[in-house]
């Protein structure tokens, strides 16, 4: 009878990923011949030839190639039947790896962090800020359980659920001279230098469709990788961007600029959480979204996202004077 091993399956699936056996040795804390002493096992077992060993390096045959999909799948299976049996009887206790794209990180985060640790002081917490590509990557790949991003998210093996609206504004230098307007529309950036993040952050992409900007010959994305970049060089005159209401509160604070509101229907993004569809953890993503939204709804956010006084209603008023 043929027979493969949890630990063959592990192994090869590191293998499918890198496709380099000192590399997927590492990746599972093994030497070398052990790896591959394993994936010839799992090869005379199944009777089939897996990997092509060239001098360039390590290929899948085609064979190979659908069994490295099946591994995933049952390996995912697995990751998610240990978590339930963890987490049937308690929610959010334990280890929660949550995934979170640099444009949310540090503007939610402040607020939502204590709401966790109070309700919730079992939880351990593990949060990894990077793009959305490469979230996702890992959630599928069981490296991560949830993600926290703009939506959409789309992807077969992937549920997603929608918390909240995150409106922009355009953020443009203080020494600006607006023409009496009060509502920046998108004929308005046109003709501007439209500062954006380095491709790969959907907020680019975002900013780049409400734009409706098919060629990017106005666009400086110039590497940068954070907002806080971005705002600074609006603030010396560089040239424009659209900010999220979400980093307002951070980013407006100390720099010169003038924030103004778009014409409706104001451009925004979705933010919400992103799990796998087979992740049995369901109850402790619901908690996790209502904390997301109360850390929305209750922070310091509010008054700007309103627009009924503070440092929001001034920039606009500033903006049409």
């Amino acid at each position: 009878m043929t027979q493969v091993t949890l630990k063959q399956l592990r192994y090869f699936d590191a293998l499918a990923r890198e496709l380099h056996f000192g590399r997927a040795a590492d990746a599972c804390s093994v030497t070398q011949p052990a790896l591959s002493m394993q994936i010839h096992e799992m090869e005379q077992n199944l009777g089939l030839a897996l990997v092509e060993r060239t001098k360039s390096g390590v290929q899948l045959t085609s064979k190979g190639q659908e069994i490295a999909a099946r591994c995933s799948r049952i390996l995912g299976d697995v990751r998610d039947l240990v978590a339930y049996a963890q987490h049937a009887n308690s929610i959010l206790a334990g280890a929660l790896r949550l995934g979170v794209i640099p444009s949310v990180a540090p503007y939610l985060l402040p607020q939502l962090l204590p709401l966790l640790r109070e309700a919730y002081p079992e939880l351990e917490l593990h949060v990894r800020e990077t793009q959305t590509q490469v979230l996702t990557d890992e959630l599928l790949e069981g490296k991560l359980d949830v993600l926290l991003l703009a939506l959409p998210v789309k992807h077969a093996d992937l549920t997603n659920r929608v918390l909240f609206e995150d409106k922009f504004l355009l953020a443009v230098p203080k020494n600006r001279k607006l023409s009496g307007r009060v509502r920046a529309t998108k004929e308005l950036i046109e003709h501007e230098r439209l500062l954006l993040l380095e491709e790969g952050h959907c907020l680019r992409d975002q900013a780049l469709t409400y734009c409706s900007l098919q060629q990017v010959d106005t666009v400086n994305t110039f590497g940068a990788s954070s907002l806080a970049t971005i705002v600074e060089m609006v603030s010396a005159g560089f040239g424009i961007t659209l900010l999220p209401e979400m980093a307002v509160g951070i980013e407006e604070r100390g720099r010169d600029i003038t924030l103004v509101r778009f014409v409706e229907p104001e451009p925004h993004r979705s933010i919400g959480l992103v799990w796998r569809t087979t992740s049995p953890r369901m109850q402790d993503f619901e908690e996790l979204g209502r904390l997301v939204s109360k850390a929305w709804k209750g922070g310091p956010l509010t008054a700007l996202r309103s627009g009924a006084g503070g440092r929001a209603r001034k920039s606009v008023t500033a903006a049409g004077s």
